[in-house]
C-alpha cells in the first residue's frame, strides 16, 4: 500500500544519513521504526535471563533466617 507522509526536512535528513550508513533504505528504516512501535506483545515466553546484568555478589542459594533485606541491599 502506497502512503503519502509529509516528513519535515531535519527528520527526512538524518533518515537519509542513517539508510546510507546501514546500507539500508529510508522505507526499510520507517517499516522497520512502524513494526517494532506496534508489534504484537509476546505472550507465554520463558524468561531467559535476568533483566538487569549485574556485577555483585550473589546470595545464598537458599536463604534460611537470614534478613531479605541484607540479601538485597549488600
Amino acid at each position: 500500500m502506497r502512503t503519502t507522509v509529509d516528513i519535515p526536512e531535519p527528520l527526512h535528513d538524518r533518515l537519509r544519513d542513517r539508510a546510507e550508513r546501514s546500507g539500508a533504505s529510508i522505507r526499510s528504516l520507517i517499516v522497520r521504526a512502524i513494526e517494532q512501535a506496534y508489534s504484537e506483545p509476546k505472550k507465554g515466553e520463558c524468561v531467559s535471563g535476568p533483566p538487569i546484568a549485574g556485577q555483585g555478589k550473589l546470595g545464598p542459594a537458599f536463604p534460611g533466617d537470614e534478613n531479605p533485606h541484607d540479601l538485597v541491599f549488600s
